[in-house]
């Protein structure tokens, strides 16, 4: 099961109603963090997670509204005597970027791993789940991400008793680990079935629609893309200033084919985001308005 919230959903200021822009989600006792805008503490705290758990924050991109809340997060987790690595993801300048915005958190207790994205695209395989960034058109350098949790295959408890495979190595063969003995090897595609479905989360905002989100959103449970504007006479300014509207996430979504999308990233001038998902809908029905606080739980299916 993977647990997902939509932390924040607004995009250049925060709202007294809306945090700036951030998403969590949790794995197998790994929490990956994505943007940490202005508020993502007080929204973890709001939802009732908690901080610890957190070992990665993926970029990305470095405008204010995507990364001003890091140093006082990094504070937290320092006052919190963590001692764990932290690995952060993120466009070229990485380093560069997080230091200066360190000079307020210059001590922590525990060490940080910079991962520079390298390429248009570049996969990382990490805590249970493998990490896709993959590059899209802002006005600056930005990536989308794609969070895939793979599902190995049924166990087949006859196979393994017609192979004579001792019952104290089925657990650890079904977990994926080739067993070597004295009898020989044992290795798990002796005894599981083809992979079934697994999970696929895909996350992208501050963007024009492109290519490299639609080769990277299909098959996704969950598509969490920006809608900069609902008003549909604000296209043109969104193509000038290189966000979506409403409608362009749709059309994304529907050609993805992913089971549902929800919209985030709103304008500061967008008050109340709901008014137009009716025309949205009528483009891809399993569209929702994002809010602070979203959350959905992703099951493997049975």
């Amino acid at each position: 099961m993977l647990d997902v919230c939509l932390l924040g959903s607004g995009g250049m200021m925060p709202l007294p109603y809306r945090y700036l822009t951030a998403l969590m989600t949790r794995f197998n006792g790994s929490s990956l963090l994505i943007d940490c805008g202005e508020g993502t503490q007080v929204a973890v705290k709001e939802k009732g997670w908690s901080f610890k758990p957190i070992d990665v924050i993926c970029f990305t991109h470095y405008h204010g509204d995507h990364i001003s809340g890091l140093p006082g997060l990094l504070l937290t987790m320092g006052n919190a005597d963590r001692t764990e690595p932290l690995t952060l993801i993120g466009p070229k300048g990485l380093e560069r970027v997080v230091n200066s915005l360190r000079v307020i958190a210059p001590e922590l207790p525990f060490p940080i791993e910079f991962r520079e994205i390298e390429g248009a695209e570049q996969t990382f395989e990490m805590h249970g789940y493998r990490l896709k960034a993959f590059r899209v058109n802002h006005n600056v350098l930005c990536y989308g991400y794609t969070l895939e949790i793979d599902r190995a295959g049924k166990f087949d408890a006859q196979r393994a008793k017609e192979k004579k495979i001792p019952l104290e190595y089925w657990s650890r063969l079904q977990a994926g680990e080739q067993i070597e003995t004295e009898d020989g090897v044992f290795t798990p595609d002796m005894v599981l079935g083809a992979p079934r479905k697994g999970l696929k989360l895909t996350y992208t905002t501050d963007t024009r629609p492109t290519d490299s989100i639609r080769r990277n959103a299909p098959g996704s449970d969950l598509f969490i893309c920006e809608g900069m504007y609902g008003e549909k006479e604000k296209a043109a300014k969104a193509k000038e200033y290189k966000h979506m509207t409403f409608y362009e996430a749709a059309e994304l979504a529907k050609e993805a084919q992913v089971k549902e999308m929800w919209l985030t990233h709103y304008s500061p001038s967008l008050t109340r985001p709901e008014q137009y998902m009716d025309e949205v809908r009528k483009i891809f029905p399993y569209a929702k308005a994002g809010k602070d606080g979203m959350s959905a739980e992703l099951r493997f299916e049975d």
